[in-house]
């Protein structure tokens, strides 16, 4: 598509077929940083323990002021306002996805078992191809060049000190996460395991079900992937953005389960390392990608 062909920047892309062995796109085993899209394996992780029994979708799990993590974190003003809240696993679940809640995240992180126990489930279901970081806080930090402290998680502590480091360690900070991203996911990895997402082999059924259902309520996001679907197709995504240094952008991504209207699922992933690009731009790109599934689908079928 001419909007992939002008785009400036590293870009992957995966799309494959629920159901089929083959994968198309671009840097397809190139590692790029995820950030907010590894909430999904922390969705998933946590209804896989709901699966075993280990954790109640309505079990109350605390949030007290020492849990708050940074960026975006919707509970936090509760949070210090009562010096700390309860809620249940599903409704931090549905905010970590829909909302992209860091906090709400962490938290479920935290109560699974923590990254090692991440890493065992992907590794369980041969989920290939996904790294997963140390959490929010260590991750964000190491690529802004701060080193975490609890105090940067209140107020706009943390951008205000990362705004004080020199512009240089800022870029090297950054270019290093990129170039080796301890979130890193490849294109490949990321559209199969949202293809065998969507035929239900990671999850059990009413798992498999209240994730998609809401992926597809995310409100994240709405002119990305998407966008670029024409009417009767649905997206089941979960978007990531990551940090910014001026002009730069860095893992600006969306990757969905995406339906088409003969109910045939796709696994669709556009990870975007770094771009000058735009917003606009990188959304124009997105959409173009699922556009041109969209049309080639119906070709194939008409």
């Amino acid at each position: 598509s001419s909007d992939l062909a002008s785009f400036e920047g590293q870009v992957g892309i995966g799309i494959t077929k629920a159901g089929c062995d083959w994968t198309v796109g671009a840097r397809l085993n190139q590692h790029f940083p995820q950030q907010s899209v590894s909430k999904l394996w922390v969705a998933m992780s946590i209804l896989d323990a709901v699966d075993n029994g280990r954790i109640k979708l309505d079990q109350q799990i605390a949030i007290r002021p020492q849990d708050l993590t940074l960026f975006n974190q919707p509970l936090q003003w509760e949070v210090l306002d009562k010096g700390g809240i309860e809620r249940p696993v599903k409704m931090l679940m549905q905010n970590a996805l829909s909302l992209s809640d860091n906090t709400a995240n962490d938290r479920l992180l935290w109560t699974v078992g923590g990254p090692d126990h991440i890493r065992a489930f992907l590794k369980d279901r041969e989920i290939d191809g996904i790294r997963f970081g140390p959490g929010e806080r260590l991750l964000q930090s190491a690529a802004a060049g701060l080193t975490w402290a609890p105090e940067l998680a209140a107020g706009r502590n943390f951008e205000q000190a990362r705004a004080r480091l020199p512009k240089e360690v800022r870029e090297a900070a950054l270019a290093k996460y990129v170039a080796n991203p301890m979130d890193g996911a490849t294109p490949a990895g990321m559209a199969h395991a949202l293809a065998r997402l969507a035929k239900g082999e990671l999850l059990s059924e009413q798992s498999t079900q209240l994730l998609l259902e809401t992926m597809g309520k995310s409100r994240s996001g709405p002119m990305r992937l998407k966008a670029g679907l024409p009417a009767g197709w649905k997206a089941f995504h979960k978007t990531g953005t990551g940090q910014e240094l001026g002009a730069l952008a860095t893992g600006y991504n969306d990757v969905a389960a995406v339906k088409a209207p003969d109910g045939s699922y796709y696994g669709v992933a556009v990870l975007v390392g770094q771009t000058h690009q735009p917003i606009r731009a990188r959304m124009e790109m997105m959409q173009s990608v699922s556009a041109a599934l969209a049309r080639w689908h119906s070709a194939r079928t008409s």
